[in-house]
C-alpha cells in the first residue's frame, strides 16, 4: 500500500476559495484550482459532493462510480479515492468533515450506524429535485455560518447543522434504497453482525474474544474479517465506540467522571482515565474542560 497517499483537511487547506474550521471542516464550490486525485488517495475525512453540472468518474475503494448532475456521493473516512476523469464543465458543492468532528456531534453511538452501512454499499445516490434543493440549502447556510469567524459558537453551530445534514441524508438514502440489494459477502455479514453485537454490549464487554465466542469464531478470524471489510481491527471498533460514548457523557451529561467510569464498567476511575488518555491524548477532565 506504499503507493497510496494519505490526505486530510490540513493538506487541502492551501487551496484558494475554501472556508475552514481548523483541520476539521472545509466547504467549497470551486474545484477549478484543485487537482483532484488521479492516484489512489486515502482521505482521512468524510466528503459530501453534489454534482450540479458535467460529469466525473471516480473510484471508491477501487470500484468505479460516475457523477452526473443530481448525483450525491458520500465517502467515509479512510476510504481510498481516485479520480478517473472529470469534464471541463464539472461543477458541484463540496463539504469535507473530519472523523473527529463527526464523532463529536453524534447524539448516540448507534443512531447513524445504518446510514454508514448504506453509504458503504451505495456511495452514490440520485436526488430528486426537492432533495437537491435541500442539500444546496444546507450548503448555503453552512457556508454563511463558517464565514462568521467572530462568532464564538461558529464551530458548535456548524456541528449542529452537520448533524441535521446527516439526518437529511439518512432520510434520502432510506427513500432510495435499491429494491434488489447486492448479496453481502460472508465477511461483510460478519462485520455487520459484529457491529450490532458491540453496539449492544460495548459498555460491559471490551474483549474481542468475547464477541468472537458469541459468533462462534476465533478472535483471529473475526479480527481479520473486520479489518478486511472496514480497514479497522475489531479492537479498534470496540475502543472507538467506548471512547465515543465516554466523550458524549463527558460533554453532554452532569455525570461525574467516577459515574461515567462505572457506567462503562471500568474497574475504577484510574483505569478509565488511563484508557481515555491512551486513546485521546488527554484526561477525561481535560476533555470535559475543552
Amino acid at each position: 500500500m506504499k503507493n497510496i497517499k494519505n490526505v486530510d483537511i490540513a493538506t487541502i487547506r492551501r487551496f484558494p476559495a475554501m472556508d475552514f474550521i481548523g483541520n476539521d471542516f472545509a466547504i467549497f464550490d470551486n474545484i477549478g484550482d484543485i487537482p483532484l486525485f488521479g492516484y489512489p488517495t486515502r482521505l482521512n475525512a468524510s466528503c459530501l459532493t453534489l454534482c450540479l453540472k458535467g460529469h466525473c468518474r471516480i473510484r471508491i475503494n477501487l470500484k468505479e462510480h460516475e457523477l452526473t448532475a443530481g448525483v450525491l456521493v458520500v465517502t467515509l473516512p479512510e476510504q481510498i479515492l481516485q479520480q478517473v476523469e472529470r469534464s471541463d464543465d464539472f461543477t458541484g458543492v463540496f463539504i469535507v468533515v473530519s472523523g473527529q468532528f463527526i464523532d463529536d456531534v453524534l447524539p448516540t453511538v448507534q443512531q447513524l450506524f445504518p446510514l454508514f452501512f448504506m453509504i458503504k454499499e451505495q456511495p452514490c445516490v440520485h436526488l430528486k429535485p426537492e432533495e437537491m434543493d435541500a442539500i444546496q440549502e444546507y450548503y448555503s447556510f453552512l457556508q454563511k455560518k463558517v464565514k462568521l469567524k467572530d462568532n464564538p459558537f461558529r464551530k458548535e453551530i456548524t456541528q449542529g447543522l452537520i448533524l441535521s445534514l446527516f439526518y437529511e441524508i439518512y432520510s434520502i438514502y432510506q427513500g432510495n434504497e435499491p429494491t434488489v440489494r447486492k448479496t453481502k459477502t460472508r465477511k461483510e455479514d460478519l462485520f455487520e453482525r459484529f457491529i450490532r453485537s458491540i453496539s449492544e454490549s460495548y459498555k460491559v464487554e471490551r474483549s474481542v474474544a468475547y464477541y468472537a465466542d458469541k459468533m462462534f469464531l476465533t478472535a483471529k478470524h473475526l479480527s481479520t474479517a473486520v479489518k478486511e471489510v472496514s480497514g479497522k481491527t475489531a479492537g479498534e471498533w470496540i475502543d472507538s465506540l467506548v471512547i465515543l460514548e465516554a466523550k458524549a457523557l463527558l460533554k453532554s451529561s452532569e455525570m461525574s467522571i467516577q459515574e461515567i467510569s462505572d457506567e462503562l464498567h471500568f474497574a475504577n476511575q484510574s483505569f478509565f482515565g488511563k484508557y481515555f488518555k491512551h486513546h485521546t491524548g488527554m484526561s477525561p477532565k481535560e476533555y470535559r474542560k475543552q
